[in-house]
C-alpha cells in the first residue's frame, strides 16, 4: 500500500468536483464527519485578530474545557491548534519503539508514529493508541485496554456520546486523552485541540508547541462553546435523531450498518465504490477506503439538503 492511501482522508471534494463537476455550493460533502450544523460563531473584538492572544482568554479556555469534560485534579489540559497538530508530536514524548495500532482506524496515528522511528506489533508494544469511539466503525473501548507505559486515547468523536469517555484515566500515568473541537462543534477551520493528560507529558507537548498556539478568535469561540451546556445537549439530541434517519435511508437501499457514531455512519455495501459513484453523479460525496471495497461512510447533511440526498439514494 502505498504512503498516499495509508493517508487518504475525507473532505477532498476537489477532486470529486474534477471527475464530476459542478460548482462547489451544488455539493453535499458527506465524507467527514463534522456536524453540519456548527456552533454559531459569537462577536469579535479587534483585539481577537489584532493582539497577541492574552493570557486571561487563554486561562478561560482551560477553565472551561476542564469543567465540560469532568476532567481529573491531577490531569494537565493543553489546547492546541487541532488534534491533528498534536497527533504528530506524541511520538516524541517516549523513546523510539513499538506502538499498537488497532486496525482499521484512523490513518494519522500511525503515520505520526512511522515517520518518528516507530514500528507497529499488538505482541510487545511499549504504546497504544486507541481511536475511542474509532472511526469508521464507532468501537468503543474500556479502562481494562489501558495497560501499556504510553496510552493514547483519541475521543476526537467522544463528544456524541459523553458518557462512554475514558477522561478519569486522564490522570495516570502515561495517559494522553485527545479531545478535537472541530468535529461535535462543526467548527473545523477553527483549529482547536485539547491535550489532557498526564502532567509531565503535557508540558513536553507544551513546550514543543511554543507560546500563543491557540489564536485569539479560537480561544474566543471555544470558550463560549465550552461553556453553553445547553447548545451541546440540544446538539447530541439532533444528531442522534438524524444519524436514524441516515440509516433508514441507507437500509432501505440495500445498505447494512456496521456501525459509526452519531455523526457519521458506516455501511456495508455490496460495492462502495460502486455507491460512491452513484452518489456522486447526484453531487453527494461520500467516503470509501483503500482496505475495503464494501465500506461506505457517510456523514450527516445540513437540514436543508435531505432532499438532495433522498435523490441521490433513489
Amino acid at each position: 500500500m502505498t504512503e498516499e492511501a495509508k493517508r487518504d482522508h475525507g473532505g477532498n471534494l476537489f477532486a470529486a468536483m474534477s471527475t464530476y463537476g459542478g460548482p462547489r455550493n451544488a455539493w453535499l460533502d458527506l465524507s467527514t464527519g463534522i456536524n453540519p450544523a456548527p456552533y454559531p460563531l459569537p462577536a469579535f473584538a479587534d483585539k481577537d485578530w489584532a493582539a497577541l492572544p492574552d493570557a486571561d482568554a487563554h486561562s478561560a479556555l482551560i477553565s472551561a474545557a476542564r469543567a465540560f469534560w469532568s476532567v481529573p485534579q491531577d490531569a494537565a489540559v493543553l489546547a492546541a491548534p487541532g488534534a491533528s497538530s498534536l497527533i504528530a508530536k506524541i511520538p516524541t514524548l517516549a523513546p523510539m519503539g513499538q506502538v499498537d495500532i488497532p486496525q482499521p482506524t484512523y490513518n494519522e496515528h500511525a503515520a505520526a508514529f512511522a515517520y518518528h522511528g516507530w514500528t507497529q506489533t499488538s505482541d510487545t508494544a511499549q504504546a497504544r493508541v486507541l481511536v475511542h469511539p474509532n472511526n469508521p466503525d464507532g468501537r468503543l473501548w474500556q479502562a481494562q485496554d489501558l495497560d501499556l507505559p504510553l496510552m493514547v486515547i483519541d475521543e476526537s468523536f467522544c463528544d456524541v456520546t459523553p458518557e462512554a469517555s475514558l477522561i478519569a484515566a486522564a490522570a495516570r500515568p502515561g495517559v494522553i486523552v485527545l479531545k478535537s473541537f472541530g468535529k461535535f462543534w462543526g467548527l473545523a477551520g477553527l483549529r482547536l485541540g485539547f491535550a489532557i493528560g498526564d502532567p509531565a507529558l503535557i508540558d513536553a507537548l507544551s513546550a514543543q508547541l511554543g507560546p500563543w498556539p491557540v489564536s485569539g478568535p479560537a480561544l474566543r469561540v471555544g470558550t463560549a462553546a465550552l461553556q453553553d451546556h445547553s447548545w451541546a445537549a440540544q446538539a447530541r439530541k439532533q444528531l442522534s435523531q438524524e444519524a436514524a434517519r441516515l440509516d433508514q435511508l441507507a437500509l432501505s437501499r440495500g445498505a447494512q450498518l456496521v456501525g459509526g457514531t452519531d455523526l457519521f455512519r458506516l455501511y456495508e455495501v455490496d460495492d462502495a465504490a460502486k455507491w460512491q459513484d452513484k452518489l456522486a453523479r447526484h453531487h453527494v460525496w461520500s467516503r470509501i477506503f483503500p482496505y475495503s471495497k464494501t465500506y461506505l461512510r457517510l456523514g450527516l447533511p445540513p437540514r436543508d439538503r435531505w432532499d438532495q440526498l433522498e435523490e441521490a439514494f433513489s
